[in-house]
């Protein structure tokens, strides 16, 4: 029997298969048409131009990203039209025939949450896992001091430099962990408490809540402390770990992981 190729929107269907129908998601197709047969697949955190260059001369026809094309959550951004960055990158993935699809929300909602997943699996931490909940997974590790557990992320997700607030001397052993844009004080300050947690480890937040937590706390003789990892640190392992995935859904697909460098460098 003949095996049919497998079009885009059979590969979109698949992903989204284990979720139920979310309304109103950014997850959409942004460029190129369902119908075309996949040659290839790519993933990444961001589709920058760098990626998308990168996709074509691979080979690949379908890019999955995982934050929006056009630098903004919502699209279309009105704040973009006439804007010459913008038109120059529409201009080259509508040229491309490339098809990209947006990946964050059912991602999400997998059970467990598939950024969440690769970013424990980065880590080497699987073993640790005490609890699986819907924003934060709690783990307990054997005691390591905050520094060494700095020094165990740089090493394990090759990210440079960290920032922190607490005492690099204290050992820890209860750990939130908060991938993305979590890391706000409503979701985080609670889980200090009912988790009886010594660290926090999210990707970013607002400055002014958390960490201004963290820095009262430890004013009060509260020992809390907080490892902020950067939003796409966070989450990029899960963008690799998804292309271990679509290797093991699609055997014949040829599919790639492009990593994205940091965006904001240290001077």
């Amino acid at each position: 029997m003949k095996t049919l190729p497998n079009t885009v929107k059979d590969v979109l269907d698949t992903l989204m298969e284990p979720v139920n129908h979310v309304q109103n998601t950014v997850d959409t197709l942004k460029a190129g048409d369902p119908a075309t047969e996949v040659k290839g697949i790519a993933t990444a955190f961001m589709a920058t131009q760098k990626v998308i260059e990168q996709t074509i001369a691979l080979g690949a026809n379908l890019l999955i990203t995982h934050e929006g094309i056009y630098f903004s959550h919502h699209d279309p951004a009105e704040f973009l039209e006439k804007d010459p960055v913008y038109e120059e990158k529409r201009r080259i993935i509508m040229g491309s025939g490339l098809a990209i699809y947006r990946f964050h929300d059912y991602w999400h909602r997998y059970k467990p949450d598939g950024i969440m997943a690769g970013l424990i699996q980065a880590l080497d931490w699987q073993p640790h896992i005490v609890e699986n909940q819907p924003t934060a997974t709690i783990l307990s590790i054997p005691p390591m001091t905050l520094a060494e557990i700095s020094g165990h992320i740089k090493g394990r997700l090759g990210i440079r430099y960290l920032r922190f607030a607490g005492d690099l001397s204290m050992k820890c052993t209860r750990i939130g962990l908060l991938a993305g844009y979590r890391g706000g004080g409503s979701l985080c300050i609670p889980l200090y408490e009912q988790e009886n947690l010594d660290l926090i480890i999210y990707g970013e937040g607002p400055e002014w809540e958390t960490p201004e937590y963290v820095r009262d706390a430890n004013n009060q003789g509260k020992q809390r402390n907080l490892i902020v990892l950067g939003h796409a640190e966070s989450e990029e392992p899960g963008m690799s770990y998804l292309a271990q995935s679509l290797q093991t859904m699609f055997p014949s697909i040829p599919t790639y992981f492009i990593p994205v460098e940091q965006a904001l460098q240290v001077l």
